[in-house]
């Protein structure tokens, strides 16, 4: 597959996965454009540009692999979310609009942002056919979980050129395997979350997310204790069957 990756999360956590530790770090020290300069469609003066210049999209997408551009990245930073202060002036079109012109190739398009409403939500509407709801089995998540259908619904009724939909609910276990698994509110949560998903006809994965202490390890290059890291690629094969990749 030819997936191109989209952060919209202010505190950047997909980008640090993906670039790695050092990496992100390289990233940041070289002020290296970002999904920042994309929303604000141009560069600021630098060291080497006294005024504002043109941004090429092709300087703001990493790769994963140097010698392989099938995996690729547009990453977030942390003063994206100055950003939320402003967002009345943001064009919440805009990333429908770089995708329109800019990676009409790619097989599949990631966007991740943080659940609260917000402008780079309404972003990811526009540029998005599906919705995939990660979701954690605890009480605050399950407050906030059932205002999603009156966001899409709100957002279907101003836009109705447009089909967007669920495509399924993935949990984010909480619990490491070994230890507490969360007792009576974490069983009360899930129901809650099946019921809400039944109730909205919103499908949900069998494969859930594991809580890893390998998955910091790895955003750091450190692959000695993986241990239920990799289990998310049960999830993965099971996400993309959905979408009709096998």
């Amino acid at each position: 597959l030819n997936v191109l990756a989209i952060d919209l999360d202010p505190q950047a956590n997909l980008s640090q996965a993906f670039m790695g530790d050092q990496g992100y770090k390289n990233f940041i020290d070289n002020k290296s454009p970002s999904i920042v300069e994309l929303f604000n469609e141009y560069r600021s003066p630098t060291q080497n540009s006294a005024t504002p210049s043109s941004l090429d999209v092709a300087d703001v997408v990493s790769d994963y692999d140097p010698e392989n551009d099938n995996l690729q990245i547009i990453p977030s930073r942390f003063d994206f979310s100055n950003h939320l202060i402003d967002s009345l002036k943001l064009n919440e079109r805009v990333l429908a609009r770089l995708i329109a012109g800019n990676f009409q190739e790619k097989d599949l398009i990631i966007i991740d942002c943080t659940p609260t409403e917000s402008i780079f939500t309404r972003a990811a509407y526009h540029a998005s056919r599906y919705i995939l709801v990660p979701i954690r089995p605890e009480y605050f998540a399950t407050i906030g979980f059932p205002l999603l259908k009156d966001s899409l619904d709100d957002f279907k009724g101003k836009n109705r050129g447009q089909e967007i939909e669920v495509v399924g609910i993935v949990i984010n276990d909480t619990a490491y395997p070994s230890g507490n698994r969360g007792g009576p509110e974490r069983t009360r949560a899930i129901r809650e979350i099946e019921d809400a998903a039944r109730k909205n006809n919103w499908h949900i994965f069998t494969n859930k997310i594991p809580l890893s202490r390998g998955f910091p390890k790895m955003m750091r290059g450190d692959r000695s204790y993986l241990r239920n890291a990799l289990n998310y690629v049960h999830f993965a094969k099971e996400f993309f069957k959905k979408l009709g990749f096998e």
